[in-house]
């Protein structure tokens, strides 16, 4: 179904489904994006700080993207990404960690200088298996107004 920016409405939440990773996601999307020794070498993060391999901030929020377009938040509508604001890393990702996301819709406004599209922000909340919050972010969407009949 094809969304118009005015179908949007503030608190309206999305969930996705949890999505479990393992060692070996975390290991390859680290050598691939941030290969730090925390997140790429078992024997090195054993002995630092989180006493393990961790998951890259970036991967979990480009995890927190996919689970939210595969459960389609945004349906058949073509939205545009403007940014984000307030990225913050909560807590750890280890590997086993289940992980869903929920989104918020929080505003909507719109667009200052182009008026065919509207401003959609949504809180984005990552959480693990046991409810606990490792990641937060709010994300700009820009979504195109619904045309005149």
């Amino acid at each position: 179904m094809r969304r118009y920016f005015e179908d949007f409405k503030i608190g309206e939440t999305w969930e996705s489904r949890p999505v479990e990773l393992t060692e070996d996601d975390i290991i390859r999307y680290a050598r691939e994006n941030d290969p730090q020794p925390m997140h790429t070498d078992p024997e090195a993060a054993a002995a630092g700080r989180f006493g393990g391999v961790i998951a890259s901030g970036w991967q979990i929020a480009a995890l927190s993207m996919r689970l939210f377009v595969e459960a389609g938040g945004y349906g058949k509508t073509p939205m545009v990404g403007m940014g984000i604001d307030e990225l913050r890393w909560r807590r750890p990702v280890r590997p086993g960690d289940r992980l869903k996301v929920t989104r918020e819709v929080v505003s909507t406004e719109l667009h200052k200088t182009r008026p065919e599209y509207g401003v959609v922000r949504t809180k984005v909340t990552v959480s693990n298996q046991e409810d606990e919050t490792v990641m937060t972010l709010i994300s700009l969407g820009q979504v195109p107004t619904r045309p005149a009949e």
